[in-house]
């Protein structure tokens, strides 16, 4: 019983990361970068929450998916955009930048000490010996919804086709009539609202918040995206929810609990020894 628990947990858990993990893989896929600011816009997510909360929860909710898909925006235009041609270590050294600039931003406004975030406690759904918080459910249910609403939209919309075609070749999209510069503008927000969704059942899971909130998610949620195959939309939902799974049953063993971390960047050492491109990634040959 106390497995089946530990099950449904990491799968709640590696919902979470997948979400964030498809922000990473999306934004590599078509602008060929890592965006490590990504897990700041979580941070930027559940403040937005903090500050709406008193207002109305759903318009907590949705305020922090606009504001989020807003910053992930300007971020694109004013630190991204202007390097598309630059070097990978520019990018690199940028997107670093940023991230601090958010942290500190945020410490600035709402200073260094955790702040707490009750949302909602929804109670625990039981089945004789088998209690499962309802907030563990909805996570999951809606990080379900989430991964097929997006494969639905890429596969068959406009502008996910579009998104699939820049990430084959940009130069080929452009000349087929594709706008490259708001394909990537897109992706970004969509990204940001997923990160900004990401904050909110973090929240649900451990309501306190601080300027770091949202690095070591982010920073596990792209060992899910390498994981799964960077680049790969089914690969990051894969890897996230393989992450999920593997943190919470590690978390339940005492002896273990204290190295999960450890535990779960190992198995990235791991599997990039043995399949580099990841479980679902696959290899490009690059034209010269």
């Amino acid at each position: 019983m106390n497995l089946l628990i530990t099950f449904v947990n990491g799968l709640s858990l590696g919902g979470i990361y997948a979400m964030i993990a498809l922000g990473y893989t999306m934004v590599y896929g078509i602008a060929k970068m890592l965006n490590f600011a990504h897990g700041d816009i979580i941070m930027v997510g559940g403040y937005t929450i903090l500050l709406f909360l008193s207002v109305n929860p759903i318009a907590a909710i949705i305020a922090s998916v606009i504001f989020c898909m807003a910053v992930g925006i300007v971020i694109e235009k004013v630190a991204y955009k202007p390097l598309r041609g630059a070097s990978p270590l520019a990018v690199l050294i940028t997107a670093i930048g940023v991230s601090y600039l958010l942290q500190s931003i945020a410490q600035m406004i709402f200073g260094s000490a955790p702040k707490f975030v009750v949302i909602a406690n929804l109670g625990t759904l039981k089945f004789g010996e088998l209690a499962i918080g309802y907030n563990t459910i909805i996570t999951l249910a809606c990080s379900v919804v989430v991964m097929i609403v997006l494969n639905l939209f890429v596969k068959f919309s406009k502008t996910g086709r579009a998104m699939v075609a820049v990430s084959e070749d940009k130069g080929a999209a452009q000349l087929m009539g594709i706008n490259v510069n708001s394909i990537i503008m897109i992706t970004f927000a969509i990204g940001s609202a997923l990160a900004s969704l990401a904050s909110l059942f973090f929240l649900l899971k451990a309501p306190t918040i601080n300027p770091t909130f949202g690095s070591l998610p982010g920073i596990k949620a792209f060992t899910a995206a390498v994981i799964g195959g960077i680049g790969s939309i089914p690969g990051a939902m894969v890897g996230g929810l393989l992450l999920g799974v593997i943190e919470c049953f590690a978390q339940s063993v005492p002896a273990v609990s204290p190295y999960t971390d450890a535990i779960e960047f190992s198995i990235l050492i791991i599997l990039l020894l043995v399949k580099p491109t990841g479980l679902l990634g696959k290899k490009r040959r690059e034209k010269v």
